[in-house]
């Protein structure tokens, strides 16, 4: 099925920015849905943002207002751009595509991940 690549990761100070993105261009399995997701150490990964085919949004409550989900369709490439980052976003994340599903998760399809590390 190809792959997912994200990029973007890095270390950055609390209050600064970030931009992830995850080329799909080689990936040959569905992105009707594409999300991201986050592990932190010790916890389980968990939705951070998704957005469907006809760009509808949903976002986790800890990072509403301050993450910003988007796609460049012509790229074949999914944004995740991080505002107002905090200690607490610490860790990696994930891309996601899949046919379908609240949070993608019907032929959930994951990139190998990129570190995000915010200090205080």
């Amino acid at each position: 099925q190809g792959q997912l690549v994200e990029s973007g990761g890095g270390s950055v100070q609390a209050g600064g920015s970030l931009r992830l993105s995850c080329d799909a261009s080689e990936y040959t399995g569905s992105t009707r849905c594409m999300a991201w997701f986050r592990q932190a150490p010790g916890k389980e990964r968990e939705g951070v943002a998704v957005r469907d085919i006809v760009g509808n949004t949903r976002y986790a409550d800890s990072v509403k207002g301050r993450f910003t989900i988007s796609r460049d369709n012509a790229k074949n490439t999914l944004y995740l751009q991080m505002n107002s980052l905090k200690p607490e976003d610490t860790a990696i994340y994930y891309c996601a595509a899949a046919y379908d599903g609240a949070w993608c998760h019907v032929s959930r399809y994951w990139g190998q991940g990129t570190q995000v590390t915010v200090s205080s």
